[in-house]
């Protein structure tokens, strides 16, 4: 397994977002370059102040914050999503932090910078909508061909979806940015619903983390519980069956060191950019053939180690960090 591999991050600061965030700052295994901040689960202004707020608190202040997209390629304004994420995607807690350093600001040429810098070395994980990725594609059109994997957070492959009965919502909130990358990355590494759903820590892992990290005074660690409690009420308040709420980009990131605890499938792979019912539908040609659609070709997450993904996030939560 390889040791701190590269990664831009890319997403729009829902509590799954952040909890991978977190991760990261506790695994040896991944190194953050970059954080780009969107618009999605909640407003990119606000998304803005949680990662500075997220960045004090780790004291890694050598990453770079990068302004991504505002709203999406469709020209609708966005929806957001405080009643799952919170109005700062922290659940119910406010970042204590002085408005004036968290000032508006557009500094998307940085995503040049850091590809330019690492190449083959940097993975991006791309976690909320595919704004900033998709608008990368048409500024810097080759630029992409130099990186050397891409991650999605997205789609939902014979599964229903969750913005709407058949599209996931990252797909579905800008239909023509995930169209436009789905169109011109190579190969890209797609963590679907199907897949994602199940990425549930159970709640007796979330206490004792949370006990663990009291007994520290770990100010970082202690966010994961307040998050994830909150999360999980939207989601049981939705569907009483279900275990906890599902950290989709949690387990998207995770993947980036973990490759081997996952089955893929290499399939084409289209965009529904219509609107109406099946708008942002992510099509995947499953069938049995020999000669299938002619879509681009990307790698497909069907199935994943759901007791080994548990085991690993805990005891890098257990024995990593820098604080």
């Amino acid at each position: 397994m390889e040791i701190g591999k590269k990664v831009l991050f890319i997403g729009d600061f829902g509590i799954d977002d952040i909890v991978a965030l977190i991760f990261a700052y506790y695994s040896e295994e991944i190194e953050v370059v970059g954080v780009v901040v969107d618009y999605g689960n909640i407003s990119k202004e606000n998304a803005l102040t949680s990662a500075t707020y997220l960045q004090k608190l780790t004291n890694l202040t050598h990453i770079p914050i990068i302004g991504g997209a505002e709203r999406p390629l469709t020209g609708e304004l966005p929806t957001y999503f405080p009643e799952i994420h919170g109005e700062y995607g922290l659940g119910p807690i406010t970042p204590d932090i002085p408005t004036t350093q968290t000032t508006e600001f557009e500094n998307f040429y940085e995503i040049l910078k850091i590809i330019s810098q690492y190449k083959d070395e940097l993975t991006i994980v791309n976690l909320g909508r595919l704004t900033s990725l998709a608008t990368a594609v048409v500024l810097y059109p080759n630029i992409l061909s130099a990186v050397k994997n891409i991650y999605i957070m997205g789609g939902s492959f014979l599964y229903p979806g969750n913005a709407s009965p058949l599209a996931e919502a990252n797909f579905y909130s800008d239909h023509f940015a995930a169209n436009l990358v789905l169109k011109y990355v190579k190969n890209a590494r797609i963590f679907p619903l199907n897949v994602t759903n199940y990425a549930i820590l159970p709640t007796e892992t979330i206490n004792e983390l949370d006990t663990m990290f009291r007994k520290r005074n770990d100010s970082v660690g202690m966010l994961l519980k307040p998050m994830i409690t909150y999360y999980t009420n939207w989601y049981k308040s939705r569907d009483p069956s279900i275990l906890g709420g599902p950290l989709h980009d949690l387990l998207t990131l995770w993947a980036v060191t973990n490759m081997n605890s996952f089955e893929f499938i290499e399939k084409p792979v289209d965009i529904i950019t219509e609107s109406g019912e099946g708008r942002g539908v992510s099509i995947g040609d499953f069938r049995p053939f020999q000669e299938l659609a002619d879509y681009p070709v990307h790698t497909i997450a069907i199935k994943f180690n759901y007791e080994f993904f548990v085991k690993d996030v805990f005891n890098t939560f257990l024995n990593g960090g820098t604080a």
